[in-house]
């Protein structure tokens, strides 16, 4: 185990294929970082440097993955292959294709050898952060309470537009 790894303490370990993808994955970082869940980040590919991505699975002590990859997207297959623990694929727009070249490679995984695969892009990473969360929370009490007090302050906020909405139909108010 690396020096690193052995000083490691991070619950999720975010994964990318180009240092081009942290616009995206920044997303689910960000997330992470709102429920203080303690998260690293790495690049690294699974066609030019398959022996650091092995590495840095083998001595990760993350519990969760979170993989983004355009293209041909094989990381998080590649990554789910090293590991059993949970592995959330984000598919990435990085060819003229849009990500549904990625779509596909990410979530036609063999039986076996799952990937659960998230939206195209960043709505994914950062419900793959959530589902991270999700995970997590089913052993962590006091995030699955964090996670709870978001989602009912999701549903505060929409309560609230359709409030404001109803308000300006009823008063002619565009």
């Amino acid at each position: 185990m690396s020096p690193a790894a052995a000083n490691d303490h991070s619950r999720v370990m975010v994964l990318m294929g180009s240092d081009s993808d942290l616009p995206v994955m920044r997303g689910a970082i960000e997330v992470l970082g709102q429920f203080d869940v303690p998260v690293r980040t790495e690049v690294t590919s699974a066609h030019r440097t398959p022996d650091r991505t092995r590495e840095i699975v083998n001595s990760s002590r993350a519990q969760v993955f979170i993989v983004g990859a355009g293209g041909a997207a094989h990381l998080a297959g590649t990554v789910a292959a090293l590991t059993t623990r949970p592995v959330l694929g984000v598919p990435l727009a990085a060819t003229s294709l849009g990500g549904l070249d990625a779509l596909l490679a990410t979530v036609q995984m063999p039986a076996g050898i799952p990937v659960p695969t998230l939206a195209i892009g960043e709505a994914g990473a950062r419900n793959a952060a959530l589902a991270a969360i999700a995970i997590l929370a089913l052993s962590d009490d006091d995030l699955d309470r964090r996670l709870t007090a978001y989602r009912r302050e999701m549903a505060a906020r929409v309560e609230a537009r359709a409030e404001k909405v109803r308000q300006a139909l009823e008063s002619g108010t565009p």
